[in-house]
């Protein structure tokens, strides 16, 4: 038995790009300031994470709660208008994956993402993936990517004690699987990683990071 867990933008979905402007295009219409988007040097680059770094930086007489719900459906808003012009394309192949996956008796699979639930389940869906009875851990859960892995893999597996895989794309990505002693595949070319792969194809390829 494998726990399969798995990142969104940028390793299932083609949405890192599209998503980052949604969110910087929220935050100013909010706040009226301009995010600044070095994201290397946030402490915890999800969602709630880089309101909470903004707070800190640029705007401390908001409190997190207060702009989370402000900046919220401002970004879901931004993130619906745009799969309606243009829906979200799958990374080659992850449809397939995700759904061999869920029907596989040997393997549990889950999501674990920074951005919100909200909108990662409306991204997934304009995509053409299942999300109903999906296990899915968003920034809704908390601000550290390491504990909505947590969250994420006690949802799937509540003894803890499956061994995970996780699928990602960035940095932070790489440092939380490090953190959490998980086997990582990096997913594209956004950073480099002794297992790394192009897209989801051919299936019985990805399986044998997994199916070790």
């Amino acid at each position: 038995m494998n726990h399969v867990m798995l990142d969104i933008d940028g390793t299932l979905i083609q949405s890192y790009e599209f998503d980052e402007k949604c969110f910087i295009d929220a935050v100013r219409e909010v706040t009226g300031l301009e995010l600044k988007a070095d994201w290397e040097n946030y402490p915890h680059v999800t969602d709630r994470g880089i309101l909470k770094t903004f707070i800190s930086r640029q705007a401390p007489h908001y409190s997190l709660s207060e702009l989370e719900k402000a900046v919220k459906p401002v970004f879901t808003r931004n993130i619906q208008k745009t799969i309606d012009s243009e829906p979200a394309l799958e990374v080659g192949g992850a449809i397939e994956f995700v759904s061999y996956l869920r029907k596989s008796k040997e393997h549990l699979v889950s999501v674990a993402t920074g951005g919100w639930g909200e909108t990662a389940k409306l991204k997934l869906e304009s995509a053409g993936f299942e999300t109903d009875g999906l296990i899915l851990a968003s920034s809704n859960d908390h601000h550290s990517r390491i504990e909505i892995m947590n969250t994420a893999r006690l949802q799937a597996d509540s003894t803890g004690l499956v061994p995970v895989t996780y699928f990602g794309d960035a940095a932070w990505d790489v440092k939380a699987c490090e953190t959490l002693g998980v086997n990582l595949v990096v997913v594209g070319n956004r950073v480099k990683h002794h297992q790394q792969i192009k897209d989801f194809a051919p299936l019985e390829r990805v399986l044998d990071f997994v199916d070790k």
